[in-house]
């Protein structure tokens, strides 16, 4: 199983969030985790940073955030150059995902724990 190390955007400590649900279900399937959020907390063993991470070889970004939300992340995406974003139900935004394609980064309107279970992530 390939790690592919994966940037959740809106991680929540609540565990009736979809983002918290990623993240347990990301590890499970053995991916390093980075989580942001507007809060700090902690999700498993892995702490929610409030700043943007500079983490180097992020494979994919998974998004839990609404599209009026994500403006000010486009130019952190760019930058970043993932090789994959996923946009989770309820955050589809044509908007970015144009900007990403013509970065070459894939997108996706998926959900990541559907992904994850079936061995398509």
């Amino acid at each position: 199983m390939e790690n592919k190390r994966t940037l959740v955007i809106g991680a929540s400590t609540n565990p009736a969030r979809y983002s918290h649900m990623a993240i347990h279900s990301l590890q499970k399937h053995e991916n390093d985790v980075v989580a942001l959020a507007k809060r700090s907390g902690k999700v498993a063993d892995i702490s929610i940073q409030t700043e943007l991470p500079t983490s180097e070889n992020i494979h994919t970004v998974t998004l839990y955030i609404g599209s009026q939300r994500q403006p000010e992340y486009y130019n952190y995406l760019l930058e970043l150059n993932p090789k994959r974003l996923i946009f989770n139900p309820g955050t589809e935004n044509n908007e970015l995902v144009e900007k990403l394609k013509s970065k070459g980064i894939e997108t996706f309107e998926a959900c990541t724990l559907v992904m994850l279970s079936t061995g398509q992530y």
